[in-house]
């Protein structure tokens, strides 16, 4: 077990790390609203707040050593968000998440925490499993158009960036996609059962350009003339390696089995 959290920062704040490591945190309900860059900020705050000793890095102006590993869109939700942290003094990771959950608003919750074992995080994560909740749309409906994504090869879609109008395929990236049943616990209420809601559980590797929800989303319309009557809700539900199954593979596992 590493020490207590330090309650100050340590007086050579460019001291060498003796420890990394590596936290899975959610966004959650409003948050999903706010932007990487709002997302860092808060974290670097709560990391403050809960007296973590943090290592810092050299030259004129030192900040944090906190590494982020594919940060999820502006707009959309995810249960498994990643980041590293490099401290000066030995750390128990246990108490550093109930620290950091006392210091870090509702919906951002860390949810695991584990030491570095050596190997690069970035590395270990190749894809990342969303699930995609199209309230308005009947599930069969969303299972046709699906079945006509996947049985082709190429599908360009266009996408709005600040330089412009780009055209991507996204197929290839789409590892799998199928359209779950609704089930009555999922905090709908009796009225909201009765709407249809189409729910789309879908593997996307990360691949440059990257192809976001809203892309495979853009897909479907263009294939299938698919378009929920109100916005979709997309969550990423996991992050990781894929294996030969198409299954992905935890990137904290090699981690705790070190």
């Amino acid at each position: 077990m590493g020490a207590p959290l330090s309650r100050h920062q340590p007086n050579n704040p460019s001291a060498a790390a003796v420890q990394k490591l590596r936290l899975r945190y959610t966004k959650r309900g409003r948050l999903r609203f706010t932007s990487h860059r709002d997302i860092a900020r808060t974290f670097e705050r709560a990391l403050r707040r809960a007296g973590v000793p943090m290592a810092y890095s050299q030259g004129f102006s030192p900040h944090p050593k906190v590494s982020w590993v594919g940060a999820a869109p502006t707009g959309v939700a995810s249960e498994a968000e990643y980041v590293e942290v490099s401290v000066v003094e030995r750390v128990d990771p246990e108490a550093l998440k109930i620290a950091l959950d006392e210091a870090l608003p509702p919906g951002i919750d860390v949810v695991d925490i584990v030491q570095a074992r050596g190997g690069n995080l970035t590395e270990r994560i190749d894809a990342s499993e969303w699930r995609i909740e199209l309230d308005g749309v009947e599930p069969e409906a969303l299972a046709a158009a699906v079945g006509v994504f996947l049985s082709r090869e190429r599908v360009e879609v266009e996408r709005l960036t600040k330089d412009g109008k780009k055209i991507i395929d996204v197929r290839p990236a789409v590892v799998s996609a199928l359209v779950e049943p609704r089930s009555s616990d999922a905090g709908h209420d009796e009225a909201g059962l009765s709407q249809p809601c189409g729910i789309l559980m879908t593997v996307v590797r990360q691949v440059t350009p990257t192809v976001r929800p809203d892309d495979v989303l853009n897909a479907l319309r263009v294939l299938a003339d698919l378009v929920p009557p109100v916005p979709a809700r997309a969550t990423r539900m996991a992050q990781g390696r894929l294996d030969g199954e198409g299954r992905l593979v935890d990137p904290l596992q090699q981690d705790r089995e070190s």
